[in-house]
């Protein structure tokens, strides 16, 4: 086992194990050496010479003692008869059987008194033999605690080793216990995926629509789950880097905007006036977790800036929000497909799209992504958070630049679209087979399967629209 540990080297946390349990073996095997040769000395051989020397010898007198009073009683039979014979021969034969019977008698008497004699023996030694299974329990518990204090010895060493160990998966694990254990503000898979994206996928048509291959998935999943920052090959995959953070938010026990909150979100686009809409929106934003508001703030920030890209990428704050938005939210518990493929996609669509359109008013905080230093930065520069100065105000008592309370600040609005979206869907004509692997329900699928096809969304134009009137909440 230790040869095995050195051989996949200090850097593997197997060989770390092997080679910590295999020093703890081989206390082992010495504790149980000393055990056997101790049993073979102390207890086996004087249990051996009571039980091959003493106890035969004391059942073959026993034998012989039998026999030569088998002996005595056919001689003194024959002696009987004789005497009693008519007969002159037999008579004259009564002499010779009494002294046969006498001779066997005495041997009967010698056989009696030496089995005597090894039954007093043993008797008298029967304590001291007792005490050599007194002795083999003794040893056994002696062996045991030394055994046990070897282990004890290890555990907290091999326990120390695992948890002192970081790289362990992410995908499918809670968010607060990835952070935690990494010590990490964002998410490795968010952090990682977006860097990449930053550098290579911003100009990328179709980016979290058009599907990776699947082998290629697979194999930036293991990498960032192991932790790497070895991830240049995928740099020229930005469809893969995009599923593997699709994947990422999809496999989260719990959505990056969480089950509590599920009713707040999915009821704050009820709200008929805009204005009081946004404000519904930002409260339950405001609620998340201290966790889950980081990593989403990071996220969104990042499709925003993906999103002014959308002339090139075709990807608008909808778009986004149709491919992405099921990865971000779902019900904890889901209905039938149809229920759920039909809710879902109106609540979601009206949740993330204004979201990701007013990040700077969402989030009015500068994002550094590259957050943990381990990656490089984009080559293109970053684009400037407009008027970084602004204090951030609710919706309702926001005031421009001019100074006019009832109008709102252009730069926080821009090309605000009409909710009310159509979505006409170009579905497959044939099922689709669902490769979803976690247990988030068969509508939440039905919606990524739908997202992963082309998607034609229609807009009411900005130009058309009256301009949201902020009024001071009431």
């Amino acid at each position: 086992m230790q040869e095995g540990g050195s051989q996949l080297g200090d850097e593997s946390l197997i060989g770390k194990m092997m080679d910590v349990c295999g020093e703890a073996e081989y206390k082992l095997a010495n504790e149980l050496l000393q055990y056997e040769v101790q049993i073979e000395r102390d207890i086996l051989e004087p249990l051996n010479q009571l039980a091959e020397v003493e106890i035969p010898n004391i059942l073959k007198q026993r034998k012989q003692l039998a026999k030569l009073v088998l002996d005595y009683d056919s001689a003194k039979a024959r002696w009987y008869q004789a005497t009693k014979s008519n007969n002159q021969a037999m008579a004259a034969k009564a002499d010779s059987l009494k002294d046969e019977m006498d001779e066997a008698l005495n041997k009967v008497e010698i056989c009696k008194d030496q089995l005597s004699a090894d039954l007093y023996n043993f008797a008298s030694k029967e304590g001291d033999y007792a005490r050599y299974y007194v002795m083999l329990l003794e040893a056994q518990a002696d062996y045991h605690r030394r055994s046990l204090a070897a282990l004890e010895g290890a555990i907290p060493t091999i326990q120390l080793q695992q948890d002192s160990w970081m790289e362990k998966p992410a995908f499918g694990t809670a968010l607060e216990e990835h952070l935690k254990r990494s010590n990490r503000e964002i998410a490795l898979p968010i952090e990682a995926c977006v860097m990449m994206l930053l550098e290579t996928g911003m100009k990328e048509e179709g980016l979290f629509r058009i599907a990776a291959g699947a082998s290629k998935l697979k194999k930036l999943k293991a990498a960032l789950d192991c932790s790497t920052s070895q991830l240049e090959e995928f740099y020229s995959d930005p469809h893969a880097v995009a599923g593997a953070l699709k994947s990422y938010l999809r496999e989260l026990p719990e959505p990056l905007m969480t089950f509590g909150l599920y009713d707040e979100w999915t009821q704050a686009p009820n709200v008929s006036d805009p204005d009081k809409r946004l404000q519904a929106l930002w409260v339950t934003c405001d609620r998340l977790p201290k966790t889950h508001k980081a990593n989403l703030r990071y996220l969104v920030k990042f499709l925003a800036k993906l999103a002014q890209d959308s002339d090139v990428n075709k990807m608008t704050p909808s778009n986004i929000a149709i491919v992405l938005g099921p990865n971000l939210l779902w019900a904890k518990t889901e209905g039938s497909l149809a229920e759920m493929a039909a809710a879902t996609s109106v609540h979601v669509v009206a949740i993330i799209e204004p979201i990701i359109q007013h990040a700077d008013w969402f989030f009015p905080e500068e994002v550094d992504f590259n957050v943990s230093g381990i990656f490089a930065m984009p080559t293109h520069p970053a684009t400037p958070d407009p008027e970084p100065s602004q204090e951030r105000k609710r919706p309702g008592s926001l005031v421009g630049q001019d100074g006019d309370s009832h109008t709102p600040r252009k730069d926080r609005y821009l090309s605000r679209p009409n909710l009310s979206l159509s979505l006409p869907l170009t579905l497959p004509s044939r099922p689709k087979t669902l490769s979803r692997q976690e247990s988030r329900g068969p509508a939440v699928s039905a919606l990524y399967v739908v997202a992963n096809e082309s998607i034609t969304v229609t807009e009411t134009p900005t130009e058309d629209l009256p301009s949201p009137d902020f009024k001071a909440a009431q």
